[in-house]
C-alpha cells in the first residue's frame, strides 16, 4: 500500500525533472547562448561548485540553491557574476499553489539586494498553478513563464503517454500507470513530447521569453548617486531617564567616526539599485559589476541597434 500511494509522487518527479531538463534547461541555454553568459545548473558538472546544488549566499550569508543561474564572465573553471535566478517546477494538482509561489519568490527577492547584477529574476512554471499564485509572484516583479497543465497533458498524449487521473484513482490503477509511463519514458520520448509543448505554446511565445531576459538586462544606469555617510561612535544608556536627559541637550562625538558608502543606481526601466558597503574598495568592486554588465549589453546590441545613427 505505501508503494502505491508514492505512485502519483513519483510520477509527478518524473514530469517535474522533465520539465526542468528537457524544456526549461534549453530554452535557458538558448538565451545564454545569445546573451553570451554562462548557465550553471545541476545537469552540467561544475569542479568548483562541489556537488550537484547550485548554492550562492543572500544577504543575510544563507546558503540558497538554485535551478539555474545566468552568469557574466563565468566557465566551468570560474565562478561569474550573476544576472539571473530562475526557478522551475511542475504541478499536477492547484493544492498549495499560492505557498509555492511564496516560497520561491521568497528564495528570489533576495539576490537583487545581494548582487547588484541579478537584473532578472524569474519562474519557469508548468501545471495547475492557479491565479492567485501568478498574481503573487508577479507583485514581487518575478518574471513568469506559465505553462497551462492542458498543455503539457495534450504534449504527453501525442507521444503516448499518460500524466494526468482522476483524483480518486484506485491506487493500484494509478501504480500501473506510473510503471507504463516509467517504462516507456525513454531520452527520445522526453525530446518528442518536449517537441510537441513547444509546438502547442507557439515558437513566438517560446522566442519572447528570450527578448523579455534580454529586454530587462538591456536596461542600462541612466542615474549613479554615490554618498558618504559618517556616524559617530555609539553612546550606549543603562537606563531609559540617562538617554531621555542625553536628547534634551545631545551631544555626539565625531572625532573618530564611522564612514559608509551609499551606492544608488536608476535604470532605464525604472527599477532602483541601493547598497551600503563600508570602503572605497568595496564600492569600486560593486560599480564595477554593473558597469561590466552595461558594458556587455551594450556590446552585444550595439552593431544592431536602429538608432546607433541619432
Amino acid at each position: 500500500m505505501a508503494k502505491r500511494a508514492s505512485s502519483g509522487h513519483k510520477l509527478g518527479q518524473l514530469v517535474g525533472d522533465w520539465f526542468e531538463q528537457y524544456f526549461s534547461l534549453p530554452l535557458l541555454r538558448q538565451v545564454a547562448d545569445e546573451l553570451e553568459l554562462y548557465l550553471d545548473n545541476r545537469f552540467v558538472s561544475r569542479p568548483l561548485r562541489g556537488g550537484e546544488k547550485v548554492i550562492w549566499r543572500d544577504i543575510d550569508d544563507n546558503a540558497v540553491d538554485y535551478d539555474f543561474v545566468l552568469e557574466l564572465g563565468g566557465s566551468d573553471e570560474k565562478r561569474g557574476v550573476p544576472v539571473a535566478f530562475v526557478e522551475c517546477f511542475w504541478r499536477r494538482g492547484a493544492r498549495h499553489s499560492k505557498d509555492k509561489a511564496r516560497d520561491d519568490s521568497g528564495k528570489l527577492r533576495p539576490m537583487r539586494v545581494t548582487y547588484p547584477t541579478a537584473r532578472f529574476l524569474g519562474v519557469l512554471s508548468a501545471g495547475d498553478f492557479t491565479q492567485p499564485a501568478r498574481d503573487l509572484v508577479l507583485s514581487h516583479g518575478i518574471d513568469l513563464f506559465y505553462v497551462p497543465k492542458n498543455k503539457v497533458v495534450a504534449a504527453f498524449t501525442e507521444n503516448d503517454l499518460i500524466v494526468d487521473y482522476p483524483d480518486k484513482i484506485d491506487e493500484r490503477h494509478k501504480e500501473q500507470i506510473v510503471l507504463e509511463f516509467e517504462a516507456n519514458f525513454s531520452k527520445q520520448k522526453k525530446e518528442d513530447v518536449a517537441r510537441s509543448l513547444v509546438g502547442l505554446l507557439g515558437r513566438a511565445t517560446v522566442d519572447s521569453y528570450i527578448d523579455r531576459v534580454r529586454s530587462k538586462l538591456s536596461a542600462l544606469p541612466q542615474q549613479i548617486c554615490l554618498v558618504l555617510r559618517q556616524d559617530s561612535a555609539p553612546i550606549v544608556f543603562e537606563v531609559i531617564m540617562a538617554a531621555t536627559e542625553f536628547l534634551e541637550n545631545p551631544t555626539f562625538s565625531m572625532d573618530d567616526p564611522t564612514e559608509s558608502y551609499l551606492y544608488q543606481v536608476t535604470y532605464s526601466d525604472g527599477s532602483e539599485f541601493e547598497s551600503m558597503v563600508g570602503s572605497v574598495d568595496e564600492l569600486r568592486t560593486l560599480h564595477g559589476h554593473i558597469s561590466d554588465l552595461a558594458e556587455h549589453m551594450n556590446r552585444l546590441s550595439g552593431k544592431s541597434s536602429p538608432l546607433q545613427n541619432i
